[in-house]
């Protein structure tokens, strides 16, 4: 293998490690400020919605079909259905959106 390709995998393997080191090393006791908790609270909802939603526009072959399913899927979502029922129903909004453009197109 190239040396060019070791080099690589040492400084990202370095990189990973202090990303992950370097909280634990400065933070050694208990976070007692209630913002900084709540902060990092919502942190991984934040990136996980930030990394998901311009996917979920994207996704189908046709934004509106997408926009249905979005619609679908939120607004089960938020009358507390399981992520099972919400997922397939999303996707059979999505199907159905298609057939109908489909036929209409």
């Amino acid at each position: 293998m190239e040396p060019l390709f070791w080099l690589n995998l040492f400084v990202m393997a370095g990189v990973t490690y202090l990303i992950r080191m370097v909280p634990l090393a400065a933070f050694k006791h208990k976070l007692e400020n209630e913002r900084i908790q709540s902060f990092l609270y919502y942190i991984p909802f934040t990136v996980l919605g930030a990394m998901t939603f311009p996917e979920i526009l994207f996704s189908t072959g046709n934004i509106w079909s997408a926009v249905v399913g979005l619609l679908v899927a939120a607004l089960l979502a938020y009358f507390e259905k399981g992520l099972v029922t919400v997922a397939l129903s999303a996707c059979g909004g999505v199907l159905l959106t298609e057939c109908v453009l489909r036929y209409f197109a």
